[in-house]
């Protein structure tokens, strides 16, 4: 069995009046996440460290933000998308880490959803996925809450 790994990591804008969706799941807060599609940040770099592990270039070559077609997508769409395009070149994911960075809101009780709804949308299971949350004790984009990011490895065996 041959593994591979990939690496993720992606930055979203924040401000009000957006939806905030992370991990899947719409979080409740006065602001949400800019971007071409709905603006996932964690979904979107689950997809990059996928596809990166794979060799198979990045989320932005396979879902461009040029494209009409992806303008306002569910970020859920793209990772099942994903997962076809690395599972019809014989890839399954081992284990999936990632790493939110947000000053607020606290998402800690929100972490089993977005597990959840990423093992339905990835078809594997729950086990396989750590999802964790950090500030960035008030320092740089993050912690002025102008924005989000996160970062992703993929463990994917062939």
């Amino acid at each position: 069995m041959a593994f591979r790994i990939g690496f993720g990591y992606d930055v979203h804008q924040l401000a009000e009046g957006e939806e905030f969706w992370l991990g899947g799941i719409l979080v409740p807060h006065s602001k949400g996440a800019v971007g071409h599609s709905d603006a996932d940040v964690l979904l979107h770099v689950i997809c990059d460290a996928v596809l990166g592990a794979a060799n198979m270039r990045d989320i932005g070559f396979h879902f461009p933000d040029t494209d009409d077609s992806f303008k306002g997508i569910d970020s859920k769409i793209l990772l099942a998308d994903t997962m076809k395009i690395v599972r019809k070149e014989g890839f399954e994911i081992g284990n999936i880490d990632c790493t939110i960075c947000l000053q607020r809101p606290k998402i800690k009780d929100m972490i089993p959803q977005m597990q959840k709804t990423i093992a339905e949308v990835a078809g594997i299971q729950i086990g396989q996925i750590s999802v964790k949350a950090t500030t960035t004790e008030k320092l740089g984009f993050v912690g002025r809450e102008e924005g989000v990011s996160a970062y992703a490895v993929v463990l994917l065996e062939a």
